[in-house]
């Protein structure tokens, strides 16, 4: 058995992914693997499900959002959505696709990231914002942060300080220091009525943890 991913776990869309997956990801970075990729994809179909959009624009937003890779200690890190979002271009235009899907599909990835700070506007770009999100919160998300600072050499926690009383935070030198300086922020920007009701359990998730692990240091 493999534990490779395949085109036909992206139903409804497994036509357009066997043409995309190829591109998806770049890289050995763990946690935007293909597997954070299917992730993606089945919390933005649950998301359309309710909210609407349309589905193969959005589809080919969530395979081809992380086709660039950046690392999260880079100092491109705020460009990473941009540069995915003119590769996916290219990639789109190679298929076939029309000006205004290819422009709706660059969006989306444009607008995703959290490092990038751009609103997104069309409904699209809306749902893969929430669906990439939901994976940086709950139990999963815990696992990715850890698994980030283990990348860049980081520390679980500053020994003296650890919950920055006295200091500034810095999350790329403690892990523990991105659940206030990023994820717990999270929840609170979802775009969709979908997306917030799965953010709202997910974040009560981080908060747990966050308890548990004060309790045990």
């Amino acid at each position: 058995m493999t534990d490779q991913l395949t085109a036909a776990d992206f139903t409804p869309h497994a036509g357009l992914a066997a043409n995309l997956l190829p591109h998806a990801t770049e890289g050995d970075d763990g946690s935007h693997d293909l597997a954070h990729i299917h992730r993606v994809f089945r919390n933005a179909m649950r998301i359309h499900a309710e909210e609407g959009g349309d589905g193969a624009v959005l589809a080919a937003a969530v395979l081809l959002h992380d086709c660039v890779a950046v690392e999260k200690n880079s100092p491109l890190r705020a460009e990473a959505s941009r540069l995915a979002a003119d590769k996916a271009s290219g990639i789109l235009a190679a298929l076939g696709w029309e000006r205004i899907e290819i422009a709706a599909v660059a969006h989306a990835i444009l607008t995703h990231s959290y490092s990038a700070g751009i609103p997104p506007e069309s409904l699209e770009a809306k749902i893969l914002q929430d669906a990439d999100r939901l994976d940086a919160i709950g139990m999963v998300g815990v696992a990715r942060c850890f698994y980030i600072a283990g990348r860049m050499g980081s520390a679980l926690y500053h020994a003296g300080d650890p919950d920055a009383d006295n200091r500034s935070l810095d999350d790329r030198r403690y892990a523990i220091d991105h659940f206030p300086a990023k994820l717990l922020k999270l929840s609170a920007g979802f775009q969709t009525e979908a997306g917030r009701k799965l953010a709202t359990e997910r974040h009560r998730r981080l908060v747990e943890f966050l308890t548990l692990f004060r309790d045990e240091i």
